[in-house]
C-alpha cells in the first residue's frame, strides 16, 4: 500500500524543486514513487496541477503502435495507426491514476495565492536517506497517510537547515 504525502509551500517554484530532488532519488533507488503532482496556485488564483506523467500522450503512442500492428494484419497499417493513436488518447484522456486531480485541485484552493504543492504517493523508500536528502527544503506537512511519528520526523527534517557538507 502507497503512503500519501502533500507538502505545502509559500512560492510556486519550491514544489517542483523539491519533487526534482525525489526524482532523482528515485533513479538512485531510495524511494519507489507511484506518482508526484505539482499543484501551483498562481498570484490571479488560478490551481494548474503539473503531472509527472501523460496518460493521454502514453494512451495516443500505445493505441498508435496496436493500431498500425491490426492495420498491417488487415493491409491499411495508417487507417490503424489514425484510429488506434486517437482511441489510445482518447482512453488515456479519460483515465486518472495516481493521486485523484479533483482531490488536488480542491485542497490547492484553499490555500494562498503564489503558492505551491507537492502531492507525493511512495510505494517504499528509505526514510533516513531520503529524509537527510530533503532536509531543509522548507514547506509545511498539510496531509499524510503516515504514522503520528513518520510524520513528525518528516516535518522536522523539512523544518531542519541543511548540515554542511563534510570536507
Amino acid at each position: 500500500m502507497s503512503d500519501l504525502i502533500v507538502i505545502g509551500y509559500e512560492d510556486q517554484f519550491k514544489a517542483e524543486e523539491v519533487r526534482t530532488q525525489l526524482l532523482k532519488l528515485q533513479k538512485e533507488y531510495l524511494i519507489d514513487l507511484e506518482d508526484a503532482v505539482v499543484a501551483v496556485k498562481d498570484d490571479s488564483g488560478k490551481v494548474k496541477l503539473h503531472q509527472i506523467f501523460n496518460v493521454t500522450a502514453a494512451g495516443a503512442v500505445s493505441g498508435g503502435f496496436w493500431g498500425t500492428l491490426i492495420g498491417l494484419i488487415f493491409l491499411n497499417p495508417l487507417i490503424g495507426l489514425a484510429a488506434g493513436a486517437g482511441v489510445g488518447a482518447l482512453s488515456g484522456a479519460l483515465t486518472d491514476v495516481g493521486i485523484n486531480d479533483d482531490f488536488m485541485k480542491d485542497l490547492a484552493a484553499t490555500f494562498k495565492n503564489g503558492s505551491s504543492l507537492l502531492f507525493v504517493l511512495v510505494r517504499k523508500s528509505t526514510p533516513d536517506k531520503v529524509l537527510a536528502e530533503i532536509q531543509g527544503s522548507g514547506g509545511k506537512v498539510i496531509k499524510t497517510s503516515l504514522t503520528h511519528e513518520q510524520e513528525q520526523k518528516l516535518q522536522a527534517a523539512l523544518d531542519a537547515s541543511k548540515a554542511p557538507a563534510a570536507d
